[in-house]
């Protein structure tokens, strides 16, 4: 074996930037499908139940609740 291929091996085995951004991009369209589906609606609607029932706690200012309201999507 030379040295070439060991390097190559290596550089096979070794994480990158692009192989990252394209996992990233495969798991944001997967949930964007999911989240289409009835089962990922239900959940979608008991995340968005469970965040009402929080804001309405005493704890939470006016800001706190705008500011939570807003990242809903």
């Amino acid at each position: 074996m030379n040295t070439k291929t060991k390097a190559g091996a290596s550089e096979e085995t070794k994480p990158s930037r692009r192989k990252f951004f394209i996992g990233a991009g495969v798991a944001v369209g997967a949930v964007a499908a999911i989240s289409q589906t009835p089962v990922g609606k239900a959940v979608i609607q008991e995340i968005g139940s469970a965040v009402k029932e929080k804001s309405d706690s005493k704890t939470m200012t006016a800001h706190m609740r705008k500011y939570y309201e807003s990242t809903m999507l």
